[in-house]
């Protein structure tokens, strides 16, 4: 019974053998190189394939997914002499699992030092400056130069990054007392522009302000002289529409002579030529007796009555009221011409010696102002 057994026992080994070497399952994103007596004969497909046993083996087993490659950071010059240590990322996936097992021995080995060749001609022909803000440029032509040298070896560079930048710890040093003063340039420029925008505003607004302030002069003088204008013109058209005559203007202008010494500031008075004439006017008008004349000779209100006369014989004449020698209204109106001539006698005696006191305290040397 027993050698019966062990030949059955054997078979089945064998049997198992020849089924775990003929069958061969490949993983999802997996390729497996298969030889036949040493020599390449297929790639298997993900999923169950079959081989032939004892003379088939696989070779190598790739992974097509993309894949991450970091490199150690690598010493590099650059134009201005500097040397810098740059570290690269890479992104790779490999197309083609034959090329990659046989057209070169090790392709990560291969990569990185084409990597660093190729960093070292980019880095060369920049300067520092240039190598830390032209991080776009080095990416670029360093995936065109090992997409076009890997691609053969049935891998493709999908994307390079430069991770970090190093310079030297006196450059960095150089590079942070270079920005500090840039910000403090920048901060003084913004300080001395914030400054000149504020003065030239302040100085538009007192533009603004004189101009304003002027107009409203301007405007307020206009109107006042308006106003002025106006109260003259009214006080004429009454004076006309009463038909005042010399005598009463006279008397008006007897009226005003005490208001010229009314102002503390005054030294100097100029009294009008024409005050006797007005006193004489109004002496004349309310008093009974007129001013003795040549003979031959006529007074000046007589000769402006006869010019007055002949240049109107035939119009109505209206005027102030004749008044009668012996009448109360001569009387009165011979008493208020008195008072006003006593009134301005007053004022011009006050005037004169406000006026001498006033030269009295002059330094010596300085003539006295005077009226007449």
């Amino acid at each position: 019974m027993e050698p019966v057994v062990i030949p059955i026992l054997v078979a089945a080994l064998v049997v198992v053998f020849l089924v775990a070497a003929t069958v061969r399952i490949v993983p999802q994103a997996r390729r497996y190189n298969i030889e036949r007596f040493g020599r390449y004969r297929r790639t298997l497909q993900p999923g169950l394939n079959f081989v032939l046993p004892v003379a088939d083996r696989v070779n190598t087993k790739l992974d097509v997914r993309e894949q991450v490659y970091s490199s150690d950071p690598k010493p590099v010059i650059t134009e201005d002499n500097l040397v810098v240590n740059i570290d690269t990322v890479l992104y790779y996936q490999i197309t083609d699992p034959r090329a990659a097992a046989y057209e070169v021995a090790d392709y990560l080995q291969a990569i990185d030092q084409l990597t660093v060749t190729t960093l070292r001609n980019v880095i060369g022909s920049m300067d520092l400056e240039g190598t830390l803000t032209s991080r776009e440029e080095i990416n670029a032509r360093l995936r065109a130069v090992l997409d076009e040298a890997t691609g053969k070896w049935g891998i493709r560079v999908n994307r390079v990054e430069i991770k970090a930048i190093d310079p030297p710890n006196t450059i960095k040093e150089a590079m942070e007392k270079q920005m500090r003063a840039e910000r403090d340039k920048r901060a003084a420029i913004l300080h001395a522009e914030g400054e000149r925008q504020a003065k030239i505003l302040t100085a538009e607004g007192t533009k603004q302000k004189d101009i304003l302030e002027a107009q409203g002069t301007q405007q307020a003088m206009i109107l006042r002289a308006d106003g002025e204008s106006k109260a003259v013109e009214l006080v004429f058209q009454a004076v006309h529409r009463n038909n005042a005559d010399a005598k009463v203007l006279a008397y008006k202008y007897l009226e005003t002579l005490p208001n010229l010494a009314q102002s503390d500031n005054n030294t100097f008075w100029v009294i009008p030529g024409e005050l006797t004439e007005a006193i004489r006017t109004v002496t004349s008008a309310f008093g009974d007796q007129t001013p003795a004349t040549a003979p031959g000779e006529q007074s000046a209100s007589a000769r402006r009555e006869d010019a007055t006369t002949a240049e109107a014989p035939d119009k109505d004449h209206v005027g102030a009221p004749e008044v009668e020698p012996n009448s109360t209204l001569a009387l009165d109106a011979v008493a208020a011409a008195d008072e006003a001539a006593k009134q301005a006698a007053v004022a011009v005696s006050d005037a004169k010696a406000e006026a001498e006191a006033a030269g009295e305290t002059r330094p010596p040397g300085r003539e006295r102002s005077s009226g007449r």
